[in-house]
């Protein structure tokens, strides 16, 4: 008798621990984790599932005959990355650069480069439910690159857009 108590407890337990498992698992899938930074005073986000790091703004060394959004380079641990202007890119407002800008490197399989952030904010996991579509006003060049925004006004970021946009992409040759 005192065997079948003791299995029921124990099958019970077991039964509460897969059930919490279960919706925990459910709320990782509808949430996705996102750095916020700041630029040009908007917030925006960007899955950190694509930042391979936040790296502070030094040593940039600028590249003669890129885009204007292209900031210049820099050596990460002996890696050489581009810096993107991501305000350029998108034609917010400019701040100029400051001791508190910060680069957060962006990779996937194929690509990784560094956007420009002003100020970063925070680590945090947002519900997926919550983004809603971008808003009108966000029409032109920033408006594909979204995923959308959510209800505390934070624009988020396509990442994977980013790093496989041709426009980004710098490949010139300088006829000889």
């Amino acid at each position: 008798m005192k065997d079948k108590e003791e299995e029921k407890k124990i099958l019970k337990a077991r039964a509460k621990e897969l059930a919490r498992e279960a919706r925990e698992e459910k709320t990782l899938e509808q949430s996705m984790e996102i750095v916020e930074f700041l630029l040009a005073s908007e917030k925006y986000g960007v899955e950190s599932s694509y930042v391979r790091e936040i790296y502070p703004l030094k040593e940039l060394t600028p590249v003669p005959c890129t885009p204007s959004f292209v900031l210049g380079i820099i050596n990460v641990r002996g890696q050489i990355l581009s810096v993107i202007d991501i305000k350029k890119f998108f034609d917010l407002p400019e701040k100029g650069l400051t001791d508190l800008n910060k680069v957060i490197i962006l990779r996937n399989d194929k690509m990784e480069f560094g956007i420009l952030a002003d100020v970063v904010l925070d680590v945090r996991a947002i519900l997926k439910e919550e983004i809603q579509p971008p808003l009108p006003t966000l029409t032109g060049i920033r408006e594909e690159y979204l995923i959308g925004i959510t209800r505390e006004r934070v624009v988020i970021l396509d990442a994977e857009k980013l790093l496989v946009d041709k426009k980004i992409l710098v490949h010139e040759e300088i006829p000889g």
